[in-house]
């Protein structure tokens, strides 16, 4: 095997090479386990080399075969880019000592290292392996110990078993750590007579991975089995378009270019799952919608519970109701719309009650004077949305706290095969509420809307607040929407619009874009829209805005001015406006620390947002804080006055850069200032909700930027890609049946 000289290989050598070495330190590891990078050790070297490989990071100490080429990184030199990974057992007495030493091997530190090879030399690795009793002899290991000592590794061993039978039927290595992580003991089981599992179940491993490990152990092209996995995978798959289920030709479709198999093939497979009712399945007349197994139960169970709870809530008689509400307005001295009116009335008389409007149509003073109320009853309240940001808003504008839905849960951090967040609130130990008020409720998708009324109690009375006409949740469902399509849960919206001063045209502009108007806009005003030739014109102006012309305003451009963008990617897209605004609003100096790897940069006094829900460290996707602290091996993101959190390198994966984020990321968040580019790149994406769900994040000013055709494609796009749901039917049959 060649072993190149380290120090004269050419820059961007591209043939495959291997390469065996012990592994030095791990540099980074993204939280997903899809990348890291490590310094290896080559053997009969003195030099260290950077790796990277899409894979979690191996263990300090290991000794690794790799495959693989070396680039060149123009920012960070000479890598060797590893495309497999083998795990080997290590030979000379350095490399066994550190191999033990580095804890990959439970109950062994160092000292113990030290002792165990000097006891067994060169057989320590046989003696680990086939006479593991052996270790009593070494000072310090007793009988317990040593069983410690030979279980772990043990599992060390399988998971080499596992490299080597992955790089053996032509498939990396690298996944071995998820596949043993997530099976252990039965890894090579599933490997070799359950592998289409895996595209469900191990994250990176998609159809393509487990087709391959599935065709190199004899399944052939035409196998039933094989035709059925990749209609289960197509159909896993729909949700990530917010889809709860699926008409039967657009799932063949979709099976048959996965398969890469004709339609008949497909058909024939599907028919026979149906038949025997392998799939969850829905008619809607004779149409066929087919369900995944998680969310057909999510569905199903969100309707039952929410009609449950409508009809079992002790109501109050309307006539009392509608007194109780006059009574109100004479003690708070407010004059309320019909429309207000009637929801506070509402709110007492049903078990379920929905109430929705647009901005400035007074939700906040219906949703206050509900808490009021049923105070009143003497009912015990909990107030709760999707988002950290919108719990926020909702604490600030009705003076009582309010919790995310997942700390209302008490979310435990673990994740159902399913995909769906473990809680400790559930049907089995449920809220302890009279009455619960949800704001933002078009964010919350049907898996989280199931859970959440799982764990409502008989009797409580529920509130669903939101906006129907901004931007569906991201994930499957569209909830908030369903139930009201239904008609079969009370329901009040509110059209009239109460800001209407003249020193702002927000609110007016909003609905006018609701209803399919081009908005009024002012170059001097609080609504602005700045015609601009090109991409690269817009992102130009977009840091102008945000370094010289807003601060001259009094604007804070990190705390008070928002970017947003309709897509991640091209000149005006979340990820390259972020660099641009990094750069810009926060540059490199020689006295600002930064922390740099192979994927993003962070620096001290950076705008970063959470990504995930880190139930251990209180943050949720979608809060924002700023870098307090940056040292080699973490950072301090402050969030709150009261809220720092440390971040270790393998969890850096966890935030992002926030000076420019997506539309749908800011949902539920007020900012003063927003900026939004509007340009023909972006044109998939150009929907009039979404426009309406930017703008509505404004509170003092919008500045549109872009060209007034892609304005006018937003305004008159009102075309939503339509989702495959039946909770609005669901709910109408099973109240149907429920009246007969």
């Amino acid at each position: 095997m060649a072993k190149p000289d380290f120090q004269q290989t050419t820059l961007g050598f591209q043939t495959d090479e291997e390469l065996v070495g012990l592994v030095d330190r791990i540099v980074f590891a993204s939280d997903d386990g899809m990348f890291s990078v490590f310094r290896l050790c080559p053997v009969q070297q003195n030099s260290r080399v950077t790796v990277t490989v899409r894979a979690e990071p191996p263990l300090v100490g290991q000794q690794l075969h790799l495959k693989g080429k070396w680039v060149s990184h123009p920012r960070f030199g000479q890598q060797f880019q590893a495309e497999s990974i083998r795990l080997e057992s290590p030979t000379g007495l350095d490399g066994i000592e550190r191999f033990l030493a580095s804890g990959v091997i439970d109950g062994v530190g160092p000292a113990m290292a030290h002792r165990i090879v000097s006891c067994f030399g060169t057989d320590t690795m046989d003696i680990l392996e086939h006479h593991p009793h052996q270790l009593e002899q070494v000072e310090g290991i007793g009988k317990k110990t040593a069983e410690k000592i030979a279980a772990s590794y043990r599992d060390q061993s399988e998971l080499r078993e596992i490299m080597i039978w992955l790089e053996g039927h032509g498939v990396s290595g690298a996944f071995a750590a998820r596949i043993y992580k997530k099976y252990s003991s039965f890894s090579l089981d599933i490997l070799e007579h359950h592998p289409y599992q895996l595209a469900r179940d191990i994250e990176g491993i998609g159809f393509a991975t487990a087709d391959a490990i599935a065709s190199s152990s004899g399944v052939s092209r035409e196998d039933a089995s094989r035709i059925a996995a990749g209609i289960d995978y197509a159909l896993q798959q729909i949700a990530v378009n917010g889809h709860c289920c699926i008409p039967e030709e657009p799932l063949i479709d979709k099976a048959a270019k996965l398969l890469q198999t004709d339609h008949e093939t497909v058909r024939d497979v599907l028919r026979k799952q149906l038949d025997s009712k392998q799939l969850a399945v829905e008619y809607l007349g004779t149409r066929p919608l087919i369900y995944p197994a998680y969310l057909y139960r999510a569905e199903r169970k969100t309707a039952e519970k929410l009609l449950y709870l409508q009809k079992y809530a002790e109501p109050i008689q309307a006539e009392d109701a509608e007194r109780r509400v006059e009574d109100w307005e004479h003690q708070t001295g407010l004059a309320l719309a019909d429309a207000q009116r009637e929801a506070l009335a509402a709110v007492l008389m049903h078990g379920v009650f929905v109430l929705t409007g647009g901005p400035g149509t007074g939700k906040t003073t219906v949703i206050r004077g509900m808490l009021e109320l049923l105070e009143q009853e003497g009912l015990e309240l909990l107030l709760g949305a999707p988002t950290g940001r919108a719990a926020k808003r909702l604490t600030e504008a009705t003076g009582r706290r309010a919790l995310t839905v997942h700390r209302m849960l008490e979310a435990q951090g673990g994740r159902q095969d399913d995909g769906a967040s473990m809680f400790a609130k559930d049907s089995e130990e449920q809220l302890e509420a009279d009455a619960i008020i949800l704001d933002e409720v078009s964010m919350m998708d049907i898996v989280l809307m199931q859970h959440f009324l799982e764990a409502v109690p008989d009797g409580c009375h529920v509130i669903l607040v939101g906006d129907v006409d901004q931007l569906p949740a991201v994930g499957p469902g569209s909830v908030l929407k369903d139930i009201l399509r239904s008609g079969v849960i009370p329901s009040v919206r509110l059209t009239e619009v109460f800001r209407q001063n003249e020193e702002s045209s927000i609110v007016l502009n909003a609905h006018a874009i609701n209803a399919g108007r081009m908005p009024v806009c002012n170059p001097s005003g609080d609504f602005q829209f700045i015609d601009l030739p090109d991409e690269q014109a817009v992102a130009d102006r977009i840091v102008e805005l945000c370094v010289k012309e807003l601060p001259k305003q009094g604007w804070n451009p990190m705390t008070d001015v928002q970017v947003l963008s309709p897509m991640h990617r091209l000149a005006c897209g979340v990820a390259n406006l972020n660099k641009r605004l990094q750069a810009a609003l926060n540059p490199p100096s020689s006295s600002k620390a930064e922390f740099v790897n192979s994927v993003q940069i962070f620096r001290l006094g950076d705008k970063v947002m959470q990504t995930k829900n880190n139930y251990m460290k209180r943050v949720f996707n979608g809060d924002i804080g700023f870098i307090t602290e940056v040292e080699s091996d973490h950072i301090t993101v402050r969030f709150q006055e009261d809220l720092c959190v440390d971040y270790e390198r393998n969890e850096l994966g966890e935030l992002q850069l926030s000076y420019a984020m997506s539309v749908h990321k800011s949902q539920g968040s007020e900012y003063p200032v927003i900026l939004l580019p509007l340009t023909p790149g972006h044109r998939i994406m150009l929907q009039r909700n979404l426009l309406y769900t930017a703008v509505t994040r404004a509170k003092k000013q919008v500045i549109l930027l872009g060209s007034k055709a892609a304005l006018n494609t937003a305004v008159e796009n009102d075309r939503m890609r339509k989702r495959y749901t039946l909770l609005a039917e669901r709910l109408a049959r099973l109240s149907g049946d429920k009246e007969r």
